[in-house]
């Protein structure tokens, strides 16, 4: 018998709705903050993005970040969303660049401030050195007429709007705005300099993520494990290998080596007849069968064989079998 889930309520006995209610406001408030982005952005906003983004590739060091209190947390995950997607950058903080972090910064470099209302007064130090030195600045703040905004070379100014918090002085809705402006500059410089998932694979080695970004060729079977055999091979020959090599399926390849079909207990069942084992593989075998090249990606075998419904898929190089990838494979891996 199917239970109901009985909704929660508080421990003062108060309708369930109150935390959720409040969990919507807040939902809605940083939505409209994010709108009044994107709508900025086909105005002076935009023009302001593409010099940004156009800044950045022409530097010929890194993106220093930077930022204090909450602003801080937001600017040092902006630098690690750039560094990950190819544009090097790391983060200093504001204040700690007073004490000896300067020397991280060069003149080749380019500075993105961010400081919600631009007149932080530890800011003040970075801001000289970067004119001392004509280290360029991007300041992304609310206030365009503000101390950093007067200083930077580019002002990325975000539309003023309330915070969630109903006093309106915690950072919420500012700190969502900064953060997505950090997103949407790390993709526009990824999209325009061609940056590819081959390339993300790089500096994404670790967990989940990495283990998508391998390649098949990292995870294949090969040599002696891959079931093959020619055209012309009978089905009772074809049958021990299949059986021997416990992928449910044989390549048949061609007299150049090249994948010429494949053979999957699924044709078996569907190619049963009297005589079968006395017929050749070319008889049975499915040609065209789905393939993928070494080169390509563990996750892109998984869509292969999600999309395809299977569960073994032979690895190519120049269309001659390689190796082969199982279901299991991608699973133990941490890509499925």
């Amino acid at each position: 018998m199917t239970s109901q889930r009985q909704p929660m309520t508080s421990s003062s006995g108060s309708e369930p709705t109150n935390a959720v209610q409040s969990a919507l406001r807040t939902l809605e408030v940083g939505t409209s903050g994010i709108a009044a982005i994107a709508a900025a952005l086909a105005g002076p906003l935009g023009v302001a993005f593409a010099d940004t983004v156009e800044l950045i590739r022409q530097a010929k060091g890194r993106v220093i970040v930077t930022g204090l209190g909450k602003s801080g947390h937001i600017a040092r995950k902006v630098a690690a969303t750039l560094a990950s997607t190819g544009t090097p950058a790391f983060f200093v903080h504001t204040a700690e660049a007073s004490h000896g972090d300067l020397g991280m910064i060069t003149p080749d470099d380019v500075i993105v401030a961010l400081s919600w209302s631009g007149e932080q007064a530890e800011m003040k130090n970075l801001v000289n050195y970067s004119a001392r030195f004509a280290i360029p600045m991007i300041a992304v703040t609310s206030n365009a007429e503000s101390s950093l905004g007067a200083a930077a070379r580019i002002v990325l100014e975000l539309p003023k709007v309330r915070e969630a918090c109903p006093h309106n002085l915690a950072p919420t809705t500012s700190t969502l705005m900064q953060a997505a402006i950090g997103d949407a500059l790390a993709i526009a410089l990824l999209e325009s300099r061609g940056f590819t998932a081959l390339e993300f694979a790089k500096f994404h080695p670790g967990g989940k993520l990495g283990a998508m970004l391998k390649h098949t060729s990292d995870l294949m079977h090969t040599g002696d494990a891959l079931p093959i055999k020619p055209t012309g091979t009978g089905m009772s020959e074809a049958m021990v290998e299949m059986s021997a090599k416990g992928f449910g399926c044989v390549a048949i390849v061609d007299t150049r080596g090249q994948i010429a079909g494949i053979i999957t207990d699924g044709d078996l069942r569907r190619k049963m007849r009297p005589d079968l084992m006395n017929l050749k593989v070319d008889e049975v075998m499915t040609r065209n069968p789905k393939v993928i090249d070494r080169t390509s990606l563990a996750s892109e075998a998984l869509e292969v064989l999600n999309s395809a419904k299977i569960t073994s898929l032979i690895v190519t190089e120049a269309n001659k079998p390689v190796g082969i990838i199982h279901l299991h494979d991608l699973l133990r891996a941490g890509v499925a």
